[in-house]
C-alpha cells in the first residue's frame, strides 16, 4: 500500500473559446463502471452537445482510457487524459462537453481548448492525497478533550466521528507510520489514563 492522490468532489467548471462552450467535469470513481456510469449521465445531461470527450484513470492494474467523441484524433481524449496523468491523480474521471459556436478551432487550438477545460475541471474536484492510514478511537473523559484534539491535530489525523455521552469517543485515522508514536504521546500526555483501540485500516485523505 502506497500514497497516491486523487479528487475529493465531483464539480465543474467551464469557460468559453471564440463562441464554443467548454464544460469540464470532473468525479472520483474506483472502477470502470463508476467511470463509465458518470460519463454517460454527462452525455445523458448534454445529450444536445456537439461533444462528450472523456478521459478517466484508475489505479487498479493502471487502466487508462479516453475518447474523442468525433473531434479530431489527438485533438480532445488524448489532451484530458495528459493533464490527468500531468497532475499525477488516479481514480479520476473527466468529461470535457463543447457546444460549437460556430468558428473552427484548428487542432492547435482544439488541444489547447480540452486542455485548459480538463484543468479547470481538476483543480475544480480539489486534488488530495490518500495514504494508508490506521482506523482507532479512544474514549477519553471531558476535561481532556481539547488536549486530545491538539494532539490529533499535531499528528494530521482526520476525525471520523464523535460521539458525546457521559464520555467523549472519537474515532480517527491517522498514516500508518505515526500510530505508534501516537499512541506514546498519547500515554505520555495523560499519564497512562487514556489507550487508543485499533479497528482497522484503510485509505484515508491525509
Amino acid at each position: 500500500m502506497k500514497e497516491y492522490k486523487t479528487v475529493e468532489i465531483e464539480n465543474c467548471d467551464e469557460f468559453v473559446e471564440k463562441r464554443s462552450r467548454f464544460i469540464g467535469y470532473v468525479r472520483p470513481v474506483s472502477n470502470q463502471e463508476d467511470a463509465n456510469a458518470f460519463v454517460d449521465s454527462i452525455k445523458s445531461k448534454h445529450w444536445d452537445a456537439t461533444h462528450n470527450v472523456y478521459a478517466y484513470v484508475l489505479k487498479e492494474n493502471n487502466i487508462r482510457r479516453f475518447s474523442d467523441d468525433g473531434e479530431p484524433s489527438g485533438t480532445a481524449g488524448m489532451p484530458v487524459l495528459d493533464v490527468i496523468l500531468k497532475n499525477d491523480i488516479v481514480d479520476v474521471c473527466v468529461v470535457v462537453t463543447r457546444y460549437f459556436g460556430g468558428v473552427l478551432l484548428g487542432a492547435g487550438g482544439l488541444v489547447r481548448a480540452y486542455s485548459h477545460a480538463s484543468k479547470l475541471a481538476v483543480e475544480s474536484g480539489n486534488i488530495i492525497t490518500m495514504a494508508p492510514c490506521k482506523i482507532m478511537n479512544a474514549c477519553i473523559d471531558y476535561s481532556f478533550y481539547d488536549r486530545f484534539c491538539l494532539l490529533l491535530a499535531d499528528f494530521g489525523a482526520k476525525v471520523r466521528d464523535t460521539v458525546f455521552a457521559e464520555s467523549v469517543t472519537v474515532e480517527f485515522t491517522v498514516k500508518c507510520e505515526k500510530a505508534m508514536l501516537l499512541k506514546e504521546k498519547l500515554a505520555d500526555l495523560s499519564n497512562d489514563a487514556y489507550r487508543f483501540t485499533e479497528i482497522g485500516e484503510c485509505y484515508a485523505k491525509v
